[in-house]
């Protein structure tokens, strides 16, 4: 084989937190690791719409790490764009990326829809990023790899999954390239996850390696001592005493599983009362659904869980369909309801916060990462009004961050991952944070360290 040179482009997530996108080149060979979404600021948003920087029909493989939609949700309009190559992913995440990704066409297309009838769009007619069926001709491309499996990914590249936590199915990426007439090791860190969360592992340390791409969501912050359940507690204590309504918006995929687990706990040790639980996110329960077919033998479901797994209290009710949604406008507290999307950027969370949050007495909890531009954003800042569907709205209900149920690691857990390495790489790229966040990580990687560091820019490539 040839001497040819191996090449990194960092097409999302660089120097912002959404949007992952990674490119490997060596020759003529190419690997794209995670296809995700941007979220948050206009100007990230309008790259959804705008054609990929590479040739989508020049990738054979691409590896997914987890099913949230800034690492999975551009597959779609990747494959409008000819991508179709394989998309290696673990088992459980295959399981999950029909359901994440058909939710998530659905809710573009309604919202659309409402745009439209409502007129308040500035395109017309206002369109869905990507199709229900756009998701068909994705999913018939996914080829699931067990953990710790070998992977040959063409000639030049190998690969293998290596579970971080974070959530169900997530994983780094640990690619051996084959380059420059030698191997050459990159690992991917993927999202990386807390230690002692509940129903999910601690983060695996990475392998040895030349060149680490690590997250750095919360690259300068800490979470801070208190435990979820006790965050949990603490703010269904504020509706029981106020009689409101208690909204929390909530990934579908992880975040409404430990939500409704720790319910369940508070429940079962009666520290709280049994409180009506809405769930309004059919996703959600299709889910737990697969969370609950994975963690029968999984280290983190712990005895608590009875009878193999009833993570759902019988107080809870699911609405799948939108009319059932609208039914819960007339809901009384004290109550609780969960509903994507996690940090209020769409979906039927929007209706909940319009309807319930205008009214005292009511609570809107915040349990994940709140992006720069989305409304989640503002008001945990302090906003006290936010835009939904074209309407200022005042917020009259209190505003509280639960940041403890957050499922990145903190600043304190990301250097705790990183010194698990053997051997130190040749370099760190930190990656997927806001710039102020993954400056802070690279310079305290290399104050503590002493590891060479970078901060990659969007778009940048650059040679290994």
């Amino acid at each position: 084989m040839p001497t040819e040179t191996l090449t990194l482009g960092f097409h999302g997530a660089a120097r912002t937190v959404t949007g992952s996108k990674y490119l490997l080149h060596a020759g003529p060979e190419n690997l794209l690791i995670d296809c995700g979404m941007f979220q948050g600021l206009k100007e990230l948003r309008l790259r959804n719409w705008t054609p990929p920087r590479f040739d989508a029909r020049a990738i054979p493989f691409m590896a997914l790490t987890h099913t949230h939609i800034d690492h999975c949700g551009y597959i779609p309009r990747l494959v409008n764009a000819g991508f179709e190559g394989r998309i290696l992913c673990t088992p459980p995440t295959a399981d999950l990326l029909p359901i994440v990704l058909k939710d998530a066409a659905k809710l573009q297309e309604e919202d659309a829809r409402h745009y439209n009838k409502l007129g308040i769009s500035k395109h017309e007619p206002a369109l869905p990023l990507f199709t229900e069926e756009d998701v068909e001709r994705t999913l018939k491309l996914v080829q699931p790899i067990e953990y710790g499996a070998r992977f040959n990914a063409g000639q030049r590249f190998s690969l293998r999954f290596l579970d971080v936590g974070h959530i169900l199915g997530s994983a780094m990426v640990e690619v051996t390239a084959q380059a420059n007439g030698k191997s050459t090791v990159v690992v991917f860190s993927g999202d990386v996850g807390r230690y002692d969360a509940p129903l999910t592992p601690d983060p695996t340390s990475p392998p040895a390696c030349d060149y680490l791409l690590v997250e750095s969501t919360y690259g300068n912050r800490k979470h801070g001592a208190e435990k979820p359940i006790d965050q949990l507690e603490a703010v269904v204590e504020k509706v029981v005493k106020s009689g409101g309504i208690l909204l929390i918006p909530a990934f579908a995929v992880g975040r409404s599983q430990q939500l409704l687990f720790l319910l369940r706990e508070l429940e079962n040790a009666r520290r709280i009362p049994e409180l009506p639980v809405h769930v309004d996110s059919p996703m959600a329960f299709d889910t737990t659904a697969v969370y609950l077919k994975y963690l029968k033998n999984h280290q983190a479901v712990m005895d608590a869980v009875e009878g193999g797994g009833a993570i759902i209290s019988r107080n809870v009710q699911l609405h799948k369909t939108a009319e059932d949604s609208r039914r819960l406008a007339d809901l009384k507290g004290p109550a609780i309801v969960i509903a994507s999307s996690g940090m209020l950027s769409g979906g039927r969370v929007l209706y909940h916060l319009k309807n319930f949050m205008t009214k005292p007495g009511s609570v809107l909890a915040l349990s994940g990462y709140q992006a720069e531009g989305t409304r989640g954003r503002d008001l945990l800042e302090g906003k006290r009004s936010v835009k939904v569907f074209g309407e200022e709205i005042a917020i009259q209900g209190e505003v509280v961050d639960m940041a403890g149920f957050s499922g990145h690691g903190d600043s304190d857990e990301l250097m705790r991952w990183v010194s698990g390495l053997p051997k130190p790489p040749r370099e760190v790229f930190v990656t997927h944070g806001e710039e102020s966040q993954a400056l802070a990580l690279a310079d305290r990687i290399q104050r503590e360290k002493g590891w060479a560091t970078r901060v990659p820019a969007m778009d940048e490539e650059t040679g290994l």
